[in-house]
């Protein structure tokens, strides 16, 4: 099978964010997404920025334009759910975020109405029924190629990273799951999911892509929903690791970070230089450390098996990816991820306010509703010089 990966600019930003329904009453998840849309769609149609279902009806998507910088893309997402909010705040529905919504059960949900999605049910059952997550995803545009797989896997070593960054699912239906990201774990339960596999080049994805079709597990390459996948349609990688990001500008900061990390492994590529990997059962440790611990994660960072905190080495990091953060004009917005690692990520915050109300998971509700309606735009954020 040849799959040809599409013309797109260098290190360009597109952003997707998947966005929760909840009735203002009593916080549960509403299945108005179809009505959302109705209203929503036509009026759209010429904007840049895109609002479409999802797997269940509780669920809207925005999506942004390609944007040259990640601001242009953030813009066009606060557009969107300016857009969606002329239909929800009269009709009685809330919006927030997170990896999962802290008490729904899988069993009130309404699957949306199209073949693919009751395809996807019918062949995973239970596990389909119970995908009620919520994530981000983060497109990169890449020049080459020939540079996708070798940027794919040198960003696997930094997956743990974007994960607790965004680490946003402590509780699933109810429970307190002792995880920061429950979603990471459930999510890969789907055919095809999880992390990626390890090739090393276009050819060899292509052969992949040839028997997966030829076995009848996947249609087409859209179907291929690993953590970081190539996009071919549009010419990215796509990053899909991490859990929904609670405020815009904890989206804006992960994907500055995701953006910054591609133009430095594809600078290394344009002089010559290996992009450093890990093995993959290191990978898969990492993955579930993060998901386990949050910011407490020790992980491992190289060949060697070294072993470092989590927010250790994402400091040192930042400090390595400045000069380009300034190039690329994310700077402002990458320095996000410091207020991400002192404050705490979505997690620790839910935790903290469950606590606080002796367990009662509406008020987590009521602070994610409260978290994304009144928390700082990225606007606002840059003006204030935050």
């Amino acid at each position: 099978m040849t799959v040809p990966f599409a013309t797109s600019a260098r290190s360009s930003v597109g952003l997707e964010w998947e966005i929760m329904l909840a009735d203002v009453e009593t916080g549960d998840l509403s299945p108005r997404a179809p009505d959302i849309l109705a209203t929503v769609e036509e009026a759209s149609a010429l904007e840049r920025y895109t609002v479409t279902g999802e797997l269940l009806t509780n669920t809207v998507e925005v999506t942004s334009g390609v944007g040259d910088t990640v601001a242009a893309a953030v813009d066009d997402i606060a557009d969107a759910i300016a857009a969606v909010r002329t239909f929800t705040d009269s009709h009685g529905i809330d919006l927030l975020c997170a990896g999962s919504h802290p008490f729904a059960q899988w069993y009130d949900q309404q699957v949306t109405d199209k073949t693919r999605y009751h395809k996807l049910i019918e062949r995973t059952q239970w596990w389909g029924r119970n995908m009620m997550i919520w994530g981000i995803h983060v497109h990169v545009g890449v020049d080459d190629v020939n540079k996708v797989f070798p940027i794919i896997n040198a960003l696997a070593v930094y997956l743990p990273h974007l994960q607790v960054l965004s680490a946003s699912s402590p509780f699933w239906a109810g429970d307190r799951t002792g995880y920061a990201s429950n979603r990471a774990l459930v999510f890969q339960q789907l055919p095809t999911a999880g992390l990626p596999w390890p090739l090393q080049d276009w050819s060899q994805f292509e052969g992949y892509l040839d028997d997966m079709v030829g076995t009848g597990v996947i249609d087409d390459v859209t179907e291929v929903r690993w953590d970081i996948r190539p996009a071919p349609r549009w010419g990215t990688i796509e990053v899909r690791a991490c859990d929904g990001m609670s405020t815009l500008p904890e989206l804006a900061a992960v994907a500055a970070l995701v953006q910054v990390l591609v133009e430095m492994f594809s600078r290394r590529l344009d002089e010559g230089l290996p992009l450093e990997t890990i093995q993959p059962w290191f990978i898969r440790e990492n993955k579930w450390r993060a998901a386990r611990y949050g910011m407490d994660a020790r992980v491992i960072v190289d060949h060697e098996g070294t072993q470092r905190p989590v927010v250790e080495h994402l400091r040192d990091t930042l400090e390595q990816v400045a000069d380009i953060a300034v190039e690329l004009k994310c700077a402002r917005e990458l320095a996000g991820i410091e207020t991400i690692l002192t404050e705490g990520a979505s997690y620790a915050r839910q935790l903290a306010v469950a606590d606080a109300a002796d367990g009662d998971l509406r008020a987590v509700v009521r602070h994610l509703v409260g978290e994304f309606r009144s928390g700082p735009t990225l606007r606002d954020h840059l003006a204030s010089g935050g």
